[in-house]
């Protein structure tokens, strides 16, 4: 998953992927130490997508929070 898409999500979706990310990561893990895992690099992408969507969503808050401050 790419920044700019994440960047457009909006927050449900935002939400509902990081939830789904999660999800792939603990079934990756799994595979892993029943060794059906084909693909170890997978791990990887998963955890950078969680942290992407970690950072878009603290991002945004963030910036609410210093529009709150300013108005």
């Amino acid at each position: 998953m790419k920044a700019t898409d994440i960047k457009t999500m909006e927050p449900s979706d935002l939400e509902l992927k990081l939830k789904e990310a999660r999800v792939e990561l603990f079934n990756l893990r799994f595979q892993l130490a029943t060794g059906q895992l084909d693909n170890p690099g997978k791990i990887k992408l998963v955890k950078r997508d969680i942290a992407r969507l970690h950072t878009e969503a603290r991002t945004r808050e963030i910036d609410a929070a210093r529009k709150a401050a300013a108005s």
